[in-house]
């Protein structure tokens, strides 16, 4: 199990998130993994925890400061009220630098949703990154740059996915084909937020949890990981 822990942003403001570590301790690989639009709950802290039992050093960054929701359109709230550029090039930045900082050689990114979206953001401005894997999540592609992507990426999408168009994905694939980065792009037939086991809990007709999918697809990121952050 792991606990609440401060870590420092790039602009010296302090910042908590879920840590937790792995047997083999601090020399472990780390990895940010990012919420959804839920905020910092136990289905996150789960996924972080599984991350830790394959090895990995992991940090949730505390996003929505402590704010927690069930409820959808307050969870749209909450994010809308998120400043993105901030998120990425400070708490999810610093949370990669006090990783780095405290241990682990090489440290990746890893979000869902909205987490998603943060991960790939965090692609173009986080440049200690050293692979970044987004489920199901993208931001507004004006602003990915993606000359400026240095480390892989992987992506998870789901082709009936109502909130994240996969001719989006197209499009971000295209952006990223013409900027050389190195990247692996999987499609399952499935609905948005597929991983999540709380997905049909929700009663929220466009999301569904799709447990083949989601046991490729963290297959997938795990091997991903492994190639990419331990050597």
């Amino acid at each position: 199990m792991g606990e609440l822990i401060s870590f420092k942003r790039p602009d010296g403001q302090d910042a908590k998130g879920y840590m937790v570590e792995p047997a083999q301790g601090s020399s472990a690989p780390g990895i940010v993994v990012i919420q959804e639009w839920w905020g910092l709950n136990d289905q996150i802290k789960g996924v972080a925890d599984q991350f830790a039992a394959a090895g990995y050093r992991v940090l949730v960054p505390d996003l929505f400061r402590g704010k927690l929701t069930l409820d959808a359109a307050e969870a749209e709230h909450l994010m809308k009220d998120l400043d993105f550029g901030d998120a990425a090039g400070q708490d999810i930045r610093g949370a990669v630098q006090y990783l780095k900082n405290t241990g682990s050689p090489r440290v990746g990114v890893n979000g869902y949703c909205m987490g998603g979206a943060l991960t790939v953001l965090a692609a173009v401005f986080v440049a200690e990154s050293d692979a970044n894997t987004t489920w199901y999540g993208y931001p507004p592609l004006e602003y990915v740059d993606a000359g400026k992507i240095k480390a892989p990426m992987l992506g998870h999408w789901g082709t009936r996915d109502q909130f994240f168009a996969i001719s989006g994905v197209d499009a971000l694939e295209e952006k990223l084909k013409q900027a050389g980065v190195g990247y692996e792009f999987y499609r399952y037939d499935a609905k948005h937020a597929f991983a999540n086991e709380e997905s049909d809990s929700r009663n929220l007709p466009p999301l569904g949890y799709n447990p083949e999918a989601a046991k490729l697809a963290w297959q997938r990121t795990i091997a991903f990981f492994d190639k990419q952050l331990r050597h």
